[in-house]
């Protein structure tokens, strides 16, 4: 559980300086928004940044849900490396994506990342690899099936204003990492 609460703290340190940009007209100098060569360290910071105390809140208790299941199964560096990398591709996948099919918008939070890791929950388990083993499907009919539970999750779980793209993204390349073991020890 280590690593998780020191994601939250990382996470609440950041809101603490997101806090006091806001207090100087730069609230949003954290978040992750087109075009990405402008301000590139946002593809960082806006995966530890939160739109609100709220939005923090609701990420923070997902993260603390499935957080300490996949560290149970790893080292805490590769913990982080997955949460930074995760949600920093979530991120800049909304930002393109969502760039293409209506208006650019600004990311932020750790909820790529929690799909992530909760995507890696899915795939990387035990009953998983057995079910996969005896199915026998193709790596194409694994990654289809992969995009599919994807985009159920990120429906199951939409709301207004939420970066779908980002979630959908985010589960995608847990269950990916997970149906690979990629965080085993």
């Amino acid at each position: 559980m280590r690593a998780t609460l020191e994601t939250l703290g990382i996470v609440c340190v950041v809101g603490l300086a997101q806090a006091a940009l806001s207090l100087v007209g730069l609230g949003s100098a954290l978040a992750l928004s087109a075009p990405l060569s402008v301000a590139p360290w946002t593809v960082l910071t806006s995966v530890y940044a939160h739109g609100s105390v709220g939005h923090l809140l609701a990420n923070a208790l997902a993260l603390l849900l499935v957080g300490p299941l996949v560290e149970r199964r790893t080292t805490r560096p590769r913990f982080h490396a997955f949460v930074v990398a995760s949600g920093a591709l979530a991120g800049t996948t909304q930002v393109i994506l969502g760039g293409l099919v209506g208006p650019p918008t600004a990311v932020l939070g750790i909820s790529g990342a929690v799909f992530a890791l909760g995507g890696y929950l899915l795939a990387g388990n035990a009953a998983a690899a057995t079910l996969f083993d005896r199915l026998r499907l193709t790596a194409r009919a694994q990654f289809a099936l992969f995009a599919g539970v994807a985009v159920l999750l990120t429906l199951a779980t939409a709301a207004p204003g939420v970066a779908l793209i980002a979630h959908a993204a985010g589960a995608f390349v847990g269950l990916l990492a997970g149906r690979a073991r990629l965080l085993e020890r």
